[in-house]
C-alpha cells in the first residue's frame, strides 16, 4: 500500500509540475528582461505588491520589534511567554525575520550547535548513487519559476542537491522521499544550506516522524484520523466523499507531505509554516479541513461534483480569493480542533488500524506537538550548555527522639524581691543586710 501511495504521489507531482511550467527553454536560460520577480522571488508572479489584506508598514515594524525582543531572550521567552510566541506566529512572522525565527521554533539551532561539523562532513562525503540519481532528476521540478531554481548550475539547485544528499547520508535507513524536495526548497529560500538541513531534519524526525520513510506508516494513520475528523466536523462532506469514492489517500498526502507548498498561494504557505512550526501537526489538519469545507461545504458545490474526478478537481481548484492569507488563516485558526481532540482521535484510529507485516507500526508518540514541546525536550536533554540540569535531591532526615516536656517553674505566690534574694550561687561577701532594710536600689547587690 505504501508503494502504491508513493507512486501516486510521484505521478501527481509530475503532472502538477508539467502544468505549472511556462516552458523549459525560458526557465533554463533565465528570465527575460520583460519578466520581473515578485517580492518572494517568483518570476512573473502576482505578489509584486502587498495584497489588500496585507498589514500596513507601521504594523509590520511593530511586529518586527516584538520578534527581535523575543528572539534576543529566546529561552526566557519560551519558558515564560510561549502564548505570546504562538499568537505572534498566528499573526505571521515578518518576512525579514523568518530566517531567524524558524530555526529557533523547530530547535534546529540547538542541533546545529551540538553538531557543528556534521553538515560539512555530510556535504563533502559522496552520496549513494541510487539516491543521487533520483534527487538529480527531481531538482528541476522544485519551483521552476523561482529565481533561485531557474538554472541547473545555480546556487539554488546545487544547494538543494547538497541538502537532500546530506539527509540521505544522515538517515540512510529512510533515504530520500520526493516530497522532501519542495520542503527543502522552501527552507533554502529563507536559510543557508546548513540551517535548512537541520530544519529539514527536525521536520522529518520531530514534527512528522514516519512520513518520509519507505513505508509512510504515519501518513496512512493520519489519513484515517482526518476522515474521522471529517465525519465529526463536516458530516455532509464526509458522506459525499464516501459516495463518490474519494478516499483521503487521493489528496491528503500531497497536502501533508509537502506542507501545502504545492497547494496554496506562496504567501499563504508561509503563514501556514509559521503556525505549523509553532503548534505542530494540528495546523495541517486544520488547514486540510478548511480546504475541504471551502471546496465542498455547500450543497451547490457537492451537486456540481457527481463523480470522483469532479470532486478531486474541486479540491484542487479553490478560487485564489478564498485562499488569501489573512482571510484563510483566520478560518484555519477558528476550526474546532484542539490538541487533546487530535490526540484522542489518533489513539482511537491507532487501535483500529490493522496489523501490517510489511512495515513498522506508526509511532505517534514520537511526534512532538510544536515548538514548546521541542523546547522542553531539549531542555530536559541538557541543552544548551551540554550539561544536564541538576535534579533536586530529596533528603529524608530520621525523626528526632522525643524530649521530656519542660516543667514550668512554680512562681505562684513569690515576689520579685524574694527571687532576687534566693540566689543559688555562693554567699555574697560583706556584712549581712536585713531583707526588709531600707537600702536604696543602687546599693542592692545581685
Amino acid at each position: 500500500m505504501a508503494q502504491a501511495l508513493g507512486e501516486d504521489l510521484v505521478q501527481t507531482l509530475e503532472l502538477q509540475d508539467d502544468s505549472s511550467s511556462l516552458g523549459s527553454d525560458s526557465e533554463l536560460s533565465g528570465p527575460g528582461p520583460y519578466r520581473q520577480a515578485d517580492r518572494y522571488g517568483f518570476i512573473g508572479g502576482s505578489s509584486a505588491e502587498p495584497g489588500p489584506g496585507h498589514p500596513p508598514a507601521d504594523l509590520i515594524r511593530q511586529r518586527e520589534m516584538k520578534w527581535v525582543e523575543m528572539t534576543s531572550h529566546w529561552e526566557k521567552t519560551m519558558s515564560r511567554r510561549y502564548k505570546k510566541v504562538k499568537m505572534q506566529c498566528r499573526k505571521g512572522i515578518p518576512s525579514a525575520l523568518r530566517a531567524r525565527c524558524w530555526p529557533l521554533l523547530c530547535g534546529a539551532h540547538v542541533c546545529q550547535m551540538n553538531s557543528p561539523t556534521t553538515y560539512q562532513e555530510l556535504a563533502k562525503a559522496p552520496g549513494d548513487p541510487q539516491w543521487m540519481e533520483t534527487i538529480s532528476r527531481d531538482l528541476h521540478r522544485q519551483f521552476p519559476l523561482h529565481e533561485m531554481f531557474v538554472s541547473p548550475q545555480g546556487h539554488g539547485q546545487q544547494g538543494l542537491l547538497q541538502v537532500l544528499k546530506a539527509y540521505t547520508l544522515h538517515r540512510p535507513e529512510q533515504g530520500y522521499c520526493q516530497a522532501q524536495g519542495p520542503v527543502a526548497a522552501v527552507l533554502l529560500m529563507h536559510l543557508p544550506p546548513e540551517e535548512a538541513f537541520w530544519c529539514l531534519v527536525q521536520i522529518c524526525e520531530v514534527y512528522l516522524p514516519g512520513y518520509y520513510g519507505p513505508h509512510m506508516e504515519a501518513v496512512q494513520l493520519d489519513a484515517e484520523v482526518f476522515m474521522a475528523l471529517l465525519r465529526r466536523l463536516l458530516p455532509r462532506v464526509h458522506k459525499h466523499l464516501q459516495q463518490v469514492g474519494v478516499g483521503p489517500l487521493l489528496y491528503l498526502p500531497e497536502w501533508f507531505l509537502c506542507l501545502f507548498a504545492r497547494s496554496l498561494p506562496f504567501p499563504t504557505v508561509l503563514r501556514v509554516w509559521d503556525a505549523f512550526l509553532s503548534e505542530g501537526v494540528k495546523v495541517l489538519f486544520r488547514v486540510g479541513l478548511t480546504l475541504v469545507r471551502l471546496a465542498l461545504g455547500t450543497t451547490e458545490q457537492r451537486l456540481a461534483c457527481p463523480g470522483l474526478l469532479e470532486t478531486l478537481g474541486a479540491l484542487r481548484a479553490i478560487p485564489p480569493t478564498q485562499l488569501q492569507e489573512e482571510v484563510f488563516m483566520s478560518q484555519v485558526h477558528s476550526v474546532a480542533l484542539s490538541e487533546q481532540d487530535l490526540q484522542r482521535e489518533i489513539r482511537v484510529q491507532l487501535a483500529r488500524l490493522p496489523e501490517s507485516t510489511s512495515g513498522p507500526p506508526p509511532r505517534p508518540q514520537a511526534r512532538l506537538p510544536g515548538a514548546q514541546a521541542i523546547f522542553e525536550a531539549q531542555q530536559l536533554a541538557g541543552v544548551p550548555g551540554g550539561t544536564k540540569p541538576e535534579v533536586p535531591r530529596i533528603v529524608v532526615q530520621p525523626p528526632e527522639e522525643p524530649r521530656p516536656p519542660r516543667r514550668k517553674p512554680q512562681t505562684r505566690g513569690k515576689t520579685f524581691h524574694g527571687l532576687l534574694t534566693r540566689s543559688r550561687g555562693p554567699p555574697l561577701e560583706g556584712p549581712p543586710r536585713s531583707h526588709r532594710g531600707s537600702a536604696s536600689f543602687l546599693d542592692t547587690r545581685f
